[in-house]
C-alpha cells in the first residue's frame, strides 16, 4: 500500500523505520485520553523500556516526581497542543533506573487515520544545560575578575577598536563599570599609542604583535596631566579572526621621574655653563678695560698735540677741527665701550650671591641698559613703570636680575618677529597684596601651552638660561612666576616676591 502519491517509492514500514532510525525521541499520545499509542527507538532507549512497557504508561510513572511535573500539569500541557496545534515545554522524565533526564519537548496535534493525536517529540539538554551552567560560571568569573582585577586589559579587535576592558581600564579612560562599554570604539580615541618613545599607528602596533610585542598607550587626562602605560599586546586567534589583547601597568611616576632628572642635569648644566660665562665676562672685562684706557689717552694726546699745530700755525684750523671731530667721535665710543665694560663688571661681579633686601626697582634699573641694547637691535620701543616707593624684597640681586632679563629678552625676541607697528614692551614693577611684583608686558602671538614646563629654551639662539631656571629661581625664593594671555592679545610674564619685613642693615 502506498501512503503519497508524491512519493510511491515510500510505503508504511518506511515510515516507521525511519521514526525509528531517528535520534529524536517520538512518543504518540491519544488525543482524548493522553494514553501512550506508541513510541519509536530512540524513546524506548532514553526511558529504558520496550513499546509493550511503555504504553500503558502514565505521566507519574516516567516523570521527575517534582510538582513542576506533576501529571496533572502533563495532560494540561498536551491538550493545550490538541487545543492550538502545538505546544513546547522543558519536561525532565525519568528513565526506567531512575535517572533524571531534562528535555525539550514539543507536542504537535496529528490527525491520525482513527482520529487526532498528539506527537511528542524530545531530546536529551542536559549536556547543553551543563554547558550553559559552565558558561555562565565562566562568564561570572569573567566579569568577577574585571571588575576586581588591578590589571589593566584591553582586548581589541583587528581593527583596533575597545571589545572588552577590565573596570581598571575602564578607569584610566574616565569610564566606569557602570557606564556603557567602549565596544567599536577604536583605542586611539582616548589615547596615542607609542612603542620606543615614538609615537605609532594601530597598524604598526598590530604588525608587532608577531605574537608579542611591546607597547605603550599615552592618555590625555583633564588639562595638562598626561598618564603613560607600558606593557605588551598579543596577537590571539579567535573564531578565525585576529584578536589583540593589550595588559598594560601604569607608568607615570616613571616617565615623571625621568623628565625631572633631564631637567635637573639640564639644570645643573645650565649653571655649569652659566659660571663660566660669568668668569669669562668678568676676565673679558679686566682685560679691555687697560685698552680702552689707552686709547682714550692716545685720543686725548692726538687731540691736544692737534689743537698745538693748529695754535702755532703749522696746522690750518680747519683741518684741526675736522681731526678734532673725529677724535671726539672715536672717545664716545670708547666711552660706550667703558660704560658697557663697567656695567657687566658691576652685573656679573657679585659672586657670594647671598641673599638680601633689595630694591625691585633698582634690580630692574640694573638691567635696563642692556635691556635697552637688545630692544634697539630688534626695534622694539621699552616703556618702564617703576614703582614711586622703594619696593623691598629679600632675595639674591643678580639672579632675580638675571630672570628679569630672561623675561625682557623673550619679549623682544618674541616681538622681533611681529609687525613693526606693535613692536612694544612695558616693564612695570608694583606692590600687591604683601608681595613684591615685576611684570613684562608684550604684544606678541602668546602661547599655546605652560612655557614654564618647556626646556630652558625652543630658540635657535639664546644663552639657554630659558623659563624653567627662571621658575626654580624665582620658587627658591619663595615666590612665584606665572605667565597668562593678555585681553588685548599678547602675553604678560611676571613673577612676584614676598615684601621684606625690614630694610636691610
Amino acid at each position: 500500500m502506498q501512503v503519497d502519491s508524491a512519493a510511491p517509492e515510500l510505503v508504511t514500514d518506511d515510515f516507521v523505520a525511519m521514526m525509528d532510525a531517528s535520534s529524536m525521541c517520538v512518543l504518540i499520545h491519544d488525543a482524548g485520553t493522553k494514553n501512550i499509542l506508541w513510541a519509536n527507538r530512540a524513546a524506548c532507549d532514553m526511558l529504558e523500556f520496550t513499546v509493550t512497557e511503555i504504553r500503558p504508561l502514565k505521566a507519574n510513572d516516567m516523570s521527575s516526581s517534582a510538582q513542576q511535573y506533576d501529571r496533572v500539569l502533563g495532560r494540561a500541557w498536551l491538550q493545550d497542543a490538541v487545543e492550538r496545534g502545538s505546544s513546547r515545554i522543558e519536561w525532565h522524565y525519568r528513565s526506567r533506573s531512575g535517572r533524571i533526564i531534562p528535555t525539550d519537548a514539543i507536542a504537535v496535534r496529528v490527525e491520525l487515520a482513527q482520529g487526532p493525536a498528539v506527537m511528542v517529540q524530545f531530546r536529551d539538554i542536559a549536556r547543553e544545560q551543563e554547558v550553559e551552567r559552565e558558561l555562565k560560571l565562566t562568564t561570572s568569573y569573567v566579569d568577577a575578575l574585571a571588575r576586581h582585577t588591578s590589571t589593566v586589559a584591553f582586548l581589541l579587535d583587528e581593527a583596533g577598536a575597545v571589545r572588552f576592558a577590565t573596570d581598571s581600564a575602564l578607569s584610566y579612560i574616565g569610564l566606569t563599570g557602570d557606564d556603557d562599554p567602549p565596544a567599536g570604539h577604536p583605542l586611539t580615541t582616548y589615547g596615542r599609542l607609542r612603542r620606543g618613545g615614538r609615537p605609532v599607528s594601530w597598524e604598526d602596533t598590530a604588525a608587532g604583535a608577531a605574537p608579542v610585542g611591546p607597547v605603550q598607550l599615552e592618555l590625555f587626562g583633564d588639562g595638562a596631566s598626561t598618564t603613560w602605560l607600558e606593557g605588551s599586546i598579543e596577537r590571539l586567534r579567535v573564531q578565525e579572526v585576529d584578536a589583540y589583547l593589550m595588559i598594560l601597568h601604569d607608568v607615570s611616576e616613571r616617565v615623571r621621574g625621568e623628565a625631572r632628572r633631564e631637567l635637573e642635569l639640564r639644570h645643573e648644566n645650565y649653571l655649569a655653563r652659566y659660571n663660566a660665562m660669568g668668569d669669562m665676562a668678568m676676565a673679558i672685562a679686566h682685560e679691555l678695560g687697560q685698552p680702552l684706557a689707552a686709547a682714550g689717552n692716545f685720543i686725548a694726546g692726538i687731540r691736544g698735540r692737534a689743537t698745538t699745530l693748529a695754535q702755532d700755525g703749522e696746522m690750518p684750523q680747519r683741518f684741526a677741527d675736522q681731526v678734532a671731530y673725529g677724535l671726539d667721535s672715536a672717545a664716545r665710543q670708547i666711552d660706550r665701550a667703558t660704560g658697557i665694560v663697567s656695567a657687566l663688571r658691576s652685573f656679573v661681579g657679585h659672586l657670594e650671591q647671598v641673599e638680601q633686601v633689595v630694591d625691585l626697582n633698582e634690580v630692574v634699573r640694573e638691567c635696563l641698559y642692556f635691556i635697552r641694547l637688545r630692544a634697539a637691535a630688534s626695534d622694539v620701543e621699552l616703556q618702564v613703570d617703576l614703582g614711586d616707593v622703594p619696593v623691598l624684597v629679600r632675595c639674591e640681586q643678580v639672579l632675580t636680575g638675571q630672570v628679569v632679563m630672561n623675561l625682557c629678552f623673550n619679549a623682544i625676541d618674541e616681538m622681533a618677529a611681529c609687525d613693526e607697528a606693535v613692536r612694544r614692551i612695558e616693564v612695570t614693577v608694583r606692590t600687591t597684596d604683601g608681595m613684591g611684583v615685576v611684570t613684562v608686558d608684550d604684544q606678541g602671538r602668546g602661547f599655546a601651552r605652560d612655557p614654564f614646563a618647556e626646556s630652558f629654551t625652543s630658540k635657535e639662539a639664546g644663552s639657554g638660561i630659558g623659563l624653567a631656571l627662571s621658575h626654580r629661581i624665582i620658587t627658591r625664593q619663595h615666590g612665584s612666576i606665572w605667565a597668562e594671555h593678555r585681553e588685548s592679545g599678547g602675553s604678560r610674564f611676571g613673577f612676584a616676591l614676598p615684601l621684606a619685613e625690614e630694610p636691610a642693615a
